[in-house]
């Protein structure tokens, strides 16, 4: 039987721990399982909570952050430290059913590397403040990753671990994991998934964090066309740049040849030199540093977080 490794990153879910953990190992009694809980940096005492059910439960795992490293960061956790063959990512609020992972696992099992939950029924009532912002949030993903997904920010998804095992998430790139299985060969389905509000605490989410999706959006684009060449993209703005620069200056000298204005009289010369400086630092500064973070990151097989314990590890 295949062992499924349930990732469940916490924050701040203290009252929700009992319930979730309950929850899960009712539904994967009939599984061979293992729960990776990941307490990202929590101020509650959810450490605490994790390390009771620990101690009841050997199938319970749990990791500890020093600090709030982010979502992100703790589903990378829980992927690098599973040993399941199918991985599943469930949030810790109650928002996402245990119910449905029965369900995803057997759309798996259809052939599928991974499959995504899609809340039909979130944000009723909502439509104009959270609902519609949503779908067109969802539609642009779809337009410009080429994966046609109804909700990308669904946690819930089962993955099989052969697909995401080598994917290194940086920023707030979750969402997209099922993007850069998809430009692995992956193939990706989607199943509707209950929905229902938290019972306790409060959401660590909102409409800020739109603006942190549209950019992690525009970098999941360029390591899709430009990681293997990101001379083309940084080049290209440069190069736009060096035209510029030479435009502003052609045209400051045809004014001086017209008898318009002298080359002290404009401001084009001054323009041509820094879209010039532009240009050379567009070209070099933007390919080393993109370079050099993803090499200090992958090659020496470092995390962008850090671990201060663990529970039930071997």
């Amino acid at each position: 039987m295949k062992t499924i490794s349930i990732i469940l990153p916490i924050y701040n879910e203290s009252e929700n721990i009992p319930l979730i953990l309950e929850c899960l190992e009712s539904e994967l009694s009939g599984y061979e399982y293992e729960i990776i809980a990941v307490n990202d940096g929590s101020k509650d005492d959810s450490w605490r909570k994790l390390a009771i059910a620990c101690a009841k439960n050997k199938r319970i795992k749990a990791i500890n952050f020093r600090r709030n490293f982010g979502q992100t960061s703790a589903i990378n956790a829980g992927i690098q430290e599973s040993g399941g063959s199918i991985i599943v990512l469930i949030d810790s609020d109650l928002e996402n059913d245990p119910k449905d992972i029965p369900r995803l696992l057997s759309k798996l099992e259809e052939g599928y590397d991974v499959v995504s939950g899609w809340r039909k029924n979130r944000w009723r009532g909502n439509y104009l403040t959270r609902k519609l912002p949503s779908i067109l949030a969802n539609r642009m993903i779809s337009y410009l990753s080429g994966v046609t997904l109804h909700d990308y920010g669904c946690t819930l998804k089962a993955y099989r671990k052969d697909v995401v095992k080598d994917v290194f998430l940086y920023g707030q790139m979750h969402r997209f994991i099922p993007v850069y299985c998809t430009w692995e060969g992956g193939r990706v389905a989607e199943v509707p998934v209950n929905y229902q509000p938290r019972k306790f605490g409060k959401s660590n989410y909102g409409l800020f964090r739109v603006y942190k999706v549209i950019l992690d959006l525009i970098m999941m684009k360029f390591m899709d066309k430009y990681m293997q060449r990101p001379i083309h993209f940084f080049g290209g703005i440069g190069i736009l740049a060096f035209v510029a620069a030479g435009l502003a200056a052609v045209f400051s000298l045809y004014l001086k040849f017209i008898g318009y204005a002298t080359i002290i009289e404009t401001p084009l010369p001054t323009i041509s030199a820094v879209l010039f400086i532009v240009g050379v630092q567009m070209i070099l500064m933007g390919v080393m540093a993109e370079i050099l973070m993803r090499t200090y990151y992958e090659s020496q097989r470092k995390m962008p977080f850090t671990i201060k314990e663990k529970i039930n590890f071997e």
